[in-house]
């Protein structure tokens, strides 16, 4: 009965385990051995590696989204100040020019180096001076710059000539000045070398910028807060916290240019029209003064008093609808004919909207905003289209406001007419020369209150100016912290670590990837259903048998227990005649047979090893038994079985029967009727008939002596036998069987490191598993 070795998926998968711990398990000094590599290199890294500090700092923006309004007194002098939109901003505190002016201002296109043990170590808080170039973006490339500081003589010797300090000097590599650092620390002595050399680098400032755009971290703290969060690493603590110090002013100092600018156009605009304005009233006034003294004109009368009064409210209210008009001309041919710029026109103060000037403030800001992105972003940079498309639309808005407006206004201007036009006929019966007087007077008033109005709003506007506030607060500024954050050492040591097993892995796996040989019982598993049964260790080269009376050694122990596993074959009784084949020669079946008939014959069984391989026998060999007559001479017809049987010295119940000399055809020998009698007569005389059988892939003899046979001991070398040739074992049973075949995975060898381990299927827990089932498929 052909014994069934499904196991459970439970039991694969312990199996599974087991099979990935033995494959790499035996390889531990070299896994010891890789991590020990690993974390050299990952201290070398370390050292060579500058830690980084964060800097963190934090900014209140007002944004006309988010937020909470200025206090009404802060708004009043603040006139020309708007609210932002924080993402924005955002894009604005990031963009390329203001980081370019921080890098101009800090110097950090001439960073200074001091040689240290393992790398350059920056000398920003250290170097005793400061380069600064006149003209940053002409200067030529340098990657070192060796230089000494002379402090008694105030200068810096480059190749033998001296610079004076703050002073701009020519120099091979453009018009420099070195300053003086006022501020000099104490640098740590641990990183730095015992010949303190400082040198100096010049890079192209575009460079220098892009890379720390690149650094700087700058996003809201969340959905709902008009804070920004800025952050950036850099080796020197106190440089990271000046480059966020530095670039927060910079961007509050290019806010208040913005307003500036705002508010020059807004006074340009008034101081004009006050001119003209004060031309008018000094025309107006003289031309009163001749009249009263060419027509001997006193005064008007009550009547005309009471006229001058009523006419004059109107016409202050006219003269106000039409400035408001003109101005609101002005700012419709402004936004129809300008192409986003950011020069907006001069009439939030004077045209009486809310609506309207709230529109124009967010078109100037979004004008602005787009001026400030066109540098420094291309075309199609989907940030800047939607400014474009929000541009356009904040346009349509502005004109439909200028056009509802200029509508009311000019409803109010015919009403207001129409009422100065019953005051006109009113004048009428005033005689003429208080007539004419009154109209002076009128033109006068009117000019004169007009005067006014624009005088007061130029006095908002220089104040607003003068009292500019910038629409961002420092909340935090720029700190370090006490520990560097990059290079983690944990994660460093842990990702060393971590390679160590991948290399190891790799290793172990790639090796056993170019072996073709077999070198696992799992392999065996893995390419064919025949079970193994046993696994024999690899013996000493010198000693062909390995059992003695009393020995202990641990390839004995595994001979005795393929001796019990051939009851889980079923042999025993009648079942006495047992196969030991193989695929190719050397993978020890003639040693797995001498030795397995010296284990059966001390246990008290009376054994005979037949040799049929005839090609290379060396069961004589391996006994010391002369050769007269053997198996050859049996086949053959010249020889009785007793003639051929032959007692060994060994053991008194171990029998051989020698190949002797070899024949011309050994196989055609077998299929002769000689050798079924063989089997029978030493059956019926002996416990044990072991056969010993010539390589299945050189000769057919195993399948012929197969079918004489009960069982099948087919001998797989521990790497000798190709991986091929046991992938074949299942499809060549299904053409030409071996009777109830089991594996015996023989010669394993100690897995390099481990001298007492010795492979694993049968001997370990998957074996156990293996030889219970067996057992219980028999029955």
């Amino acid at each position: 009965m052909e014994p069934d070795f499904d196991l459970s998926e439970n039991t694969k998968e312990e199996d599974g385990i087991w099979d990935i711990w033995m494959r790499f398990s035996p390889y531990w000094p070299l896994l010891l051995f890789l991590i020990a590599l690993t974390i050299g290199g990952a201290w070398l890294y370390l050292q060579y590696k500058a830690p980084l500090y964060e800097a963190k700092a934090t900014v209140l923006i007002k944004d006309e989204k988010k937020g909470v309004d200025e206090s009404k007194m802060v708004e009043g002098f603040n006139q020309l100040s708007g609210t932002k939109i924080i993402e924005n901003e955002i894009e604005v505190i990031s963009s390329r020019s203001l980081m370019a002016e921080v890098v101009k201002k800090l110097q950090l296109y001439a960073p200074v180096y001091v040689d240290g043990k393992w790398r350059p170590v920056a000398a920003y808080n250290f170097s005793p001076v400061k380069i600064e170039a006149k003209d940053p973006g002409s200067i030529r490339e340098a990657k070192r710059v060796n230089f000494t500081f002379n402090e008694q003589q105030s200068r810096v010797d480059i190749g033998g000539l001296g610079y004076p300090l703050n002073e701009w000097v020519g120099t091979p590599y453009g018009i420099l000045r070195f300053n003086s650092n006022n501020q000099i620390s104490e640098p740590d002595s641990g990183i730095l070398s015992n010949n303190r050399s400082f040198y100096f680098s010049l890079i192209n400032p575009k460079g220098v910028t892009a890379s720390l755009m690149k650094k700087l971290q700058a996003t809201s703290s969340n959905k709902l807060s008009t804070v920004i969060d800025l952050r950036i690493q850099n080796e020197v603590p106190e440089l990271a916290e000046d480059i966020l110090n530095t670039l927060i002013n910079t961007y509050d100092r290019a806010a208040l240019k913005d307003k500036n600018i705002l508010a020059d156009s807004t006074l340009g605009f008034l101081d004009e029209r006050l001119k003209h304005v004060s031309h008018e009233l000094d025309s107006i006034e003289k031309t009163m003064q001749n009249y009263r003294a060419n027509k001997d004109v006193i005064d008007i009368s009550s009547q005309g008093k009471l006229f001058l009064e009523n006419v004059s409210a109107n016409d202050q209210k006219v003269s106000d609808l039409n400035m408001q008009l003109a101005i609101l001309d002005e700012v419709e041919k402004y936004v129809l004919s300008k192409d986003a710029k950011a020069d907006l026109a001069p009439s939030t103060l004077i045209v009486n909207d809310p609506l309207l000037n709230k529109r124009l403030e967010n078109l100037y800001t979004a004008e602005l905003e787009y001026e400030k992105l066109r540098k420094n972003t291309a075309e199609n940079n989907q940030l800047l289209v939607s400014v474009v498309t929000q541009i356009d639309r904040l346009k349509s808005g502005v004109i439909e406001s200028i056009r509802n407006q200029k509508k009311s206004l000019e409803a109010g201007k015919s009403n207001l007419l129409s009422t100065n036009s019953k005051y006109n006929e009113l004048l009428q019966t005033v005689p003429k020369k208080e007539r004419d007087l009154i109209e002076f007077n009128r033109a006068q008033s009117l000019k004169s209150n007009l005067y006014n109005y624009l005088s007061q709003k130029r006095e908002e506007t220089a104040l607003s100016h003068s009292s500019l506030i910038p629409n961002s607060r420092i909340i935090d500024k720029a700190e370090t912290g006490l520990e560097p954050v990059s290079p983690d050492k944990k994660i460093i040591y842990l990702a060393a670590i971590g390679l160590a097993f991948v290399l190891f892995v790799g290793l172990v796996s790639l090796k056993n990837l170019l072996n073709s040989k077999i070198s696992y019982s799992t392999e065996i598993q893995n390419f064919t259903s025949v079970p193994v049964i046993a696994e024999i260790p690899n013996g000493k080269r010198n000693r062909s048998l390995v059992i003695s009376e009393g020995e202990t050694t641990f390839i004995a122990e595994q001979f005795r227990k393929l001796r019990t596993s051939l009851n889980y074959l079923g042999m025993g009784g009648r079942r006495k005649k047992i196969l030991i084949a193989s695929a190719i020669p050397g993978e020890g079946k003639s040693f797995v047979a001498a030795n397995l008939g010296l284990s059966l014959s001390m246990a008290g069984k009376k054994v005979i090893v037949l040799e049929f391989d005839m090609v290379n026998p060396v069961l004589a060999d391996k006994f010391s038994l002369g050769v007269e007559k053997g198996m050859a001479s049996y086949l053959a017809g010249e020889a009785e079985p007793e003639e051929v049987i032959k007692r060994t010295e060994i053991s008194e119940n171990l029998f051989i029967v020698p190949a002797g000399d070899p024949p011309a055809n050994p196989s055609e020998l077998i299929l002769n009727n000689y050798t079924e009698k063989l089997l029978d007569y030493a059956a019926n005389l002996f416990d044990y008939v072991i056969v010993d059988c010539a390589p299945v892939a050189l000769r057919s003899d195993a399948y012929v002596l197969s079918k004489f046979c009960d069982a099948t001991l087919y001998i797989i070398r521990h790497k000798r036998t190709p991986r091929k040739s046991v992938k074949l074992i299942d499809e060549n049973n299904k053409i030409n069987e071996l009777k109830n075949m089991a594996i015996v995975f023989n010669g394993v060898k100690s897995k390099k490191f481990s001298k007492s381990n010795y492979g694993y299927g049968y001997n370990n827990k998957y074996g156990k598993k293996k030889r219970k089932k067996l057992a219980e498929s028999l029955g």
